[in-house]
């Protein structure tokens, strides 16, 4: 979605701030509390979010508490999981992130210590699983980046609706390493390697399963192919290619029904005598 100047203005200004604040902040390995009040500073500064109205501490969800909730008009737009800024987010405190959102029916959700911001949407299917919509590292990108500006943008109070952050999870996942990496050893690519590799090389038996094996082993790094990520891209891909040939599909069969219809022949007008 396209970003204000106003907010991307802000956005900017506030990242070159908090910068400087983390980078003292993890000198000195504040706690989990204290991470918490930057975390809601940056929440109102960065995102543009009323921190005493529109962010609720310690939002109790089935008798226990997610560590933040941001509210805007009687409905909460997404929580938000905080660790102290010397932790290093791991797959445990992704599924405590999960489990609260799926629990109060919340499906966005934000996993962060203050420097790194992890954004997921919960997909409430059988069984609960999630998508990671963006993943920013505060100290590591500059003030202007835009893929990060347009993910906050999207986050923010100005940006933020279920169809703009659909077509933010929409567009990160359709170039993530790991849908590139399912397009790549899907069958289409597949037999274009081939064929062009036989054009090169006429005389030479190449076969389709150890070129997919040859990419999927020696080429590609084995995260994108070989993790929860990659399954659900190579999924998302099979999806994508079957919805595809079904549009040609239908387009074909209409356009053969259309050429076999008969065009009605003008009427004669009579012959004035």
């Amino acid at each position: 979605m396209a970003i204000s100047k106003r907010v991307s203005d802000r956005i900017s200004t506030a990242l070159k701030k908090y910068q400087a604040i983390l980078t003292e902040a993890r000198r000195r390995d504040i706690a989990e509390s204290d991470t918490v009040v930057v975390i809601v500073d940056m929440l109102s500064d960065v995102l543009g979010y009323d921190k005493y109205v529109e962010v609720t501490t310690e939002a109790a969800i089935r008798g226990t508490y997610v560590d933040l909730a941001v509210k805007v008009a009687d409905s909460v737009r997404f929580l938000v999981e905080a660790k102290a800024i010397g932790v290093e987010l791991k797959d445990n405190h992704v599924k405590q992130t999960i489990d609260y959102g799926a629990n109060q029916g919340v499906e966005w959700v934000v996993l962060t210590n203050g420097v790194v911001w992890r954004m997921y949407k919960i997909n409430f299917s059988q069984p609960i699983d999630k998508s990671l919509v963006f993943e920013i590292d505060v100290l590591s990108i500059g003030p202007r980046d835009e893929q990060a500006i347009e993910c906050l943008g999207t986050l923010s109070r100005e940006g933020f609706t279920q169809s703009s952050m659909t077509a933010l999870l929409q567009q990160r996942q359709a170039t993530s390493k790991f849908s590139v990496a399912a397009i790549l050893m899907s069958e289409p690519i597949i037999t274009a390697v081939r064929r062009e590799l036989r054009r090169y090389f006429p005389a030479v038996r190449i076969d389709d399963d150890v070129l997919c094996q040859c990419i999927e082993n020696d080429i590609l790094k084995r995260e994108v192919v070989d993790s929860d990520d990659a399954r659900q891209a190579h999924e998302l891909i099979k999806k994508a290619i079957r919805k595809t040939a079904r549009a040609k599909a239908r387009a074909e069969a209409q356009s053969a029904a259309d050429s076999s219809t008969p065009t009605p022949a003008k009427p004669t007008l009579p012959i004035q005598q």
